[in-house]
């Protein structure tokens, strides 16, 4: 009971987790939690594949000489198969992706996203020189199959296709996925990703220029190259200084 002349006060409520700000300290924890979290992503799972492909582990080698086989033996009897994947792979190939970023890049900095912008930049370009140097370290021979339906120069692993897609596609989640109006419009946005990597790097071992384990290789290294950067411009974004107000 309170008297007339006196006034309650507010109870004190629990902010909710959408509302929470975390403190300083707690903030740097969890952005070394992710750098760490991508470093092992990094790490790990493109480690053990490199590792087991470097020992020509047995069933790698079965599953990757049987899934060349089953995909050359359809594109040989199905040369509109064959045209199709040519024309994709030709599309979404790494030169034409990385023009999109560019364009992506300056679009970014006319809108005032200049963080994002060097993202997406460092991203691609980090990605394109880890493919080719990769691609020396392991030094993998192509399939060599009868009757091939399509050429490829260089080594094999990892696949450069499915890496750059990876890359492409994780760009795409990371800028426009925060715009997507609806759930409508947040799974365009995720089946464009998932189609954009996964039949690029499909292509690949459809027309038999890659083994299936080169695509995967790709496919994780990609990946891990997203959150690697992501985390490290998380720390950047929160570290950097606001800019000073105009007078």
């Amino acid at each position: 009971m309170t008297s007339p002349g006196q006034r309650t006060l507010p109870t004190p409520t629990r902010p909710s987790w959408r509302h929470r700000r975390l403190h300083p300290e707690d903030s740097r924890g969890l952005r070394l939690t992710l750098a760490v979290a991508a470093a092992f992503l990094v790490l790990v799972p493109f480690a053990l594949l490199a590792l087991l492909v470097l020992a020509g582990w047995p069933p790698l080698r079965e599953v990757d000489t049987t899934v060349a086989g089953a995909l050359h033996g359809f594109a040989v009897d199905h040369p509109a198969w064959v045209r199709l994947m040519n024309l994709w792979t030709n599309v979404f190939a790494p030169m034409p992706l990385r023009v999109g970023a560019l364009v992506l890049v300056i679009w970014l900095v006319r809108r005032g996203a200049r963080q994002l912008a060097v993202w997406v930049a460092v991203t691609m370009l980090v990605g394109g020189l880890l493919g080719p140097l990769l691609k020396l370290l392991f030094g993998r021979a192509r399939p060599d199959l009868p009757e091939p339906v399509a050429q490829a120069a260089g080594l094999a692993f990892p696949s450069g296709h499915a890496l750059n897609a990876a890359l492409a596609a994780g760009i795409l989640l990371v800028v426009f996925l925060p715009y997507a109006r609806g759930r409508s419009g947040r799974w365009a946005v995720w089946v464009a990703a998932v189609l954009l990597a996964g039949v690029t790097g499909f292509s690949r071992a459809a027309l038999g220029v890659h083994w299936s384990s080169d695509v995967l290789a790709g496919w994780v290294l990609g990946t891990a190259v997203v959150a690697a950067t992501s985390a490290a411009f998380t720390v950047w974004h929160h570290q950097t200084p606001p800019a000073a107000p105009h007078p």
